[in-house]
């Protein structure tokens, strides 16, 4: 069971970047998915989140408008399209899947290892 996140990169602000999160050795239909993101010395804050049929969307506040979320189940991956990008967006992104769709880390299950976002001025 894994969860594979890519997309990252160095960006100057006002740049998009996407994310892709794919997932093997479970189908990801069955889950909610959530982005979620970590700087150094912060705690892993929610970007946000996905309900298995994509039909509700949550987004943080210091995102929305900004980023959108998406999935597509048949190829089994989530995406996050990141725009208008500023610096305080810069972190390390991770993508993770859960039973329910939710804004807080402890209640997903399965975690990717990360993708790093840079953003400067």
């Amino acid at each position: 069971v894994q969860l594979q996140a890519s997309g990252g990169g160095s960006v100057q602000a006002g740049g998009s970047l996407k994310l892709s999160c794919t997932a093997s050795g479970f189908t990801l239909d069955y889950y909610a998915i959530g982005w979620f993101r970590q700087s150094p010395g912060q705690e892993r804050e929610g970007v946000s989140c996905i309900s298995n049929g994509g039909d509700i969307q949550y987004y943080a506040d210091f995102v929305k408008a900004r980023f959108t979320i998406s999935r597509n189940n048949a190829e089994n991956t989530l995406y996050l399209q990141m725009n208008s990008l500023k610096p305080e967006d810069t972190a390390t992104y991770y993508c993770a899947a859960g039973a329910s769709t939710s804004r807080i880390a402890r209640r997903y299950i399965y975690w990717g290892q990360g993708t790093q976002v840079t953003v400067s001025s």
